[in-house]
């Protein structure tokens, strides 16, 4: 058997062609990671959004029946039941905590406030105050 024939009966990646794919796929995975790190992050966000709104309209119906706004908290997922004089109830696998702040009985300022929701030790934080004023002051996703 020749030489000639051995080569052409190798079937197979050089190594070159193998570093090749190893690189590209490693700058897909640089560009993916981040990306999902950040959806993922703005999707426990939403938990936030959907209990300061529920805090708002039970801070209304509240003032409604008691002339003044209820000062609360802090309700995380080991005291959910701090919030229960308004009917809000905070889950055991919640990532954020709340408190509700009253000024004079007329105004009330309810934060959300979460740690490393995108394993870094950035504080998110949530507000919404007696107008319905719901505003992001700290965000995890773009620190």
């Amino acid at each position: 058997m020749n030489t000639r024939t051995l080569r052409n009966n190798n079937k197979g990646f050089t190594l070159i062609e193998l570093m090749i794919v190893v690189v590209i796929i490693g700058i897909l995975a640089a560009l993916a990671i981040p990306r999902f790190m950040q959806a993922t992050t703005k999707s426990k966000q939403s938990e936030a959004k959907q209990i300061l709104k529920q805090i708002y309209t039970m801070e209304r119906t509240y003032r409604q029946e008691n002339g003044t706004y209820y000062a609360g908290g802090p309700a995380d997922s080991s005291t959910g039941t701090a919030l229960a004089t308004l009917g809000v109830e905070i889950m055991p696998s919640a990532l954020y905590s709340y408190t509700i702040t009253v000024t004079a009985g007329t105004a009330f300022t309810a934060t959300a406030t979460a740690t490393g929701l995108d394993d870094d030790a950035t504080n998110d934080v949530w507000t919404i105050d007696q107008n319905g004023n719901l505003i992001n002051t700290t965000n995890d996703v773009t620190t």
